[in-house]
């Protein structure tokens, strides 16, 4: 993984010593609130319902065992004893002390971690694919260019006050599972016919208010150009995205309004002007980025470990499930990559305990190689896993809540904080995601059910990523009263789709009975081997609103 430099360093430490300074004089009374905020959110810290919240930056969701011990040290010191993973791949604090926030921000410096650009009309964390590196459908690993693109991003001036938020995500695979579409900006590294690397480019997704699939405005940018490439893009989006309305800043409603053929049009034109510019990568940068993810020292596993595998999950049909379900291939012969599900039953989806951070650490260091990734489904995963440990990893993660053979299950739910920390929340949405955890809690029930996502968003903000759930969930505000919109069909992924809305909103008592309506009519009406989504798309929305409302 990327390491810093004394330049890094030095950065992130003037910004920590900067930002106690700017707390003690706000403390004080010689900063008003209105002066606080933009200072606050260039660090990730905002007002919460009940307290501040801090953001971490975790780029591209890499992390070492190292900062994963200091993530569980700032919990239990400055927090309530956990740590919440979020849909960006990133940490949250729900409960520190303004002004203890300088303190934390220099504990995370001391591991080469900050906050800066979490909040704010900035660009923020560059997301990608939790298996970067190891996935056997890889075409190329994203994480050097996202670092690469990190650090171009990483106090810009030009893009420091952006009309909205801004959020870029990069696929290096085959199967998208960093979700492209549904970002401001969605990169997919690909080459073209002279074999020369580069990238496909869609701009204008993203959820809240307003959902929108990205459109593709380049299918190829030559990878050495593809940072005067964004800066074209950021720049007619400064230029000319609405600062007026907050609900229609966004890039989404830009390129909607222009069409994204003209919205690409002046991209062109604004990158004639940037090409061959000092961001232009040069072969050499290039090589020094990818100098930070080199492939590592396997280990020879050989013999027959594949035949005691089978031996193992046949006497152990526990084990035998959670290699079905937790468990990925890898480009490695001999290796596996492993989820540690945060979903267990009783636990908002995505906390994870001071005590379980530093298990976690030790997980890493022992069975991967030190690393850990965190997933925008709110899960973890260690990616270097041999085969012949594979039974010891599962074994040690039973009784720290991480063995839930669920991944990709309908209780393997993403799920914002909602109304229980959210200032902005309509409804409170970790309730709903344990009723409806606790009504569906049968694993071969589940199994039955195969693949499906349910994801819920406490407020239009979608957090939650609610529209492209199989099944989403939104708490929507009637006079004063949380009720609950169903939406159905939203899917992630290279041909992504966004959920429809059923109908009328149900209260929060009403939701695990008409979601489980909606499963027994698709139980019914299913053809063998068909998943929820493919039978919503075949029947049709009406269908299963019928049975929805029957």
């Amino acid at each position: 993984m990327y390491r810093y430099d004394s330049i890094d360093q030095q950065i992130v430490d003037d910004r920590v010593a900067q930002f106690r300074d700017q707390t003690q004089r706000y403390l004080a009374g010689e900063i008003a609130d209105e002066e606080f905020l933009p200072l606050r959110l260039q660090n990730g810290l905002y007002v919460q319902r009940l307290a501040p919240m801090l953001r971490v930056s975790v780029p591209y969701g890499m992390l070492s065992s190292k900062q994963v011990r200091m993530l569980a040290h700032i919990a239990r010191k400055y927090d309530k004893g956990y740590a919440h993973v979020t849909t960006r791949q990133n940490i949250q604090y729900n409960w520190p002390a303004l002004e203890n926030v300088p303190d934390i921000l220099a504990d995370l410096a001391s591991v080469e971690m900050h906050a800066i650009q979490t909040s704010g009309n900035c660009i923020r964390n560059f997301t990608a694919d939790p298996f970067a590196g190891v996935a056997v459908d890889e075409v190329m690993d994203p994480r050097p260019y996202c670092e690469v693109m990190r650090q171009w991003a990483t106090f810009h001036p030009e893009f420091a006050f952006l009309p909205r938020k801004f959020k870029i995500a990069v696929c290096g695979s085959e199967q998208d599972r960093a979700a492209i579409l549904v970002h401001d900006i969605g990169l997919v590294l690909t080459t073209n016919d002279a074999d020369e690397i580069g990238f496909e480019v869609y701009v204008g997704g993203g959820m809240g208010r307003t959902p929108v699939i990205g459109s593709l405005i380049s299918p190829f940018v030559p990878e050495k150009h593809i940072l005067t490439y964004l800066e074209a893009i950021l720049r007619i989006y400064n230029l000319s995205g609405n600062r007026e309305n907050k609900y229609k800043a966004r890039i989404k409603i830009l390129v909607r309004a222009m069409g994204a053929e003209v919205f690409a049009e002046r991209v062109e034109q604004e990158w004639q002007h940037l090409k061959g510019s000092e961001s232009t990568l040069t072969d050499a940068e290039i090589e020094r980025m990818k100098s930070f993810f080199p492939r590592p020292e396997y280990r020879d596993v050989s013999g027959d470990f594949d035949a005691k595998l089978d031996s193992l999950r046949s006497e152990n049909k526990a084990f035998d499930r959670w290699i079905n379900r937790n468990v990925r291939e890898h480009r490695q012969p001999g290796y596996v990559s492993a989820y540690l599900s945060l979903k267990p039953l009783g636990v908002p989806p995505g906390d994870v305990t001071a005590e379980q951070l530093d298990a976690i650490a030790d997980l890493a260091d022992t069975f991967s190689l030190g690393e850990v990734r965190t997933t925008h489904e709110q899960n973890m995963v260690l990616a270097d896993v041999a085969k012949d440990q594979l039974f010891e990893l599962w074994q040690a993660c039973k009784p720290l809540g991480f063995a839930s053979p669920t991944i990709g299950t309908l209780s393997d739910m993403i799920c914002c904080p909602g109304g229980d920390f959210c200032s902005l929340a309509n409804a409170k949405s970790i309730p709903v995601a344990e009723a409806i955890q606790r009504k569906f809690d049968d694993l071969d029930y589940l199994y039955d059910l195969g693949d499906l996502s349910l994801n819920i968003s406490g407020c239009m903000n979608a957090c939650g990523h609610h529209h492209v759930g199989n099944i989403g969930v939104l708490g929507v505000d009637k006079k004063g009263e949380e009720w609950y919109q169903i939406q159905l069909g939203g899917d992630q992924g290279k041909a992504a789709s966004l959920a429809k809305v059923l109908g009328p909103s149900f209260s929060r008592a009403e939701v695990p009975d008409i979601i489980e309506k909606l499963l027994n009519h698709f139980i019914a009406q299913r053809i063998e081997g068909e998943t929820f989504l493919e039978a919503y798309r075949r029947l049709g929305h009406d269908s299963f609103k019928a049975a929805a409302y029957a």
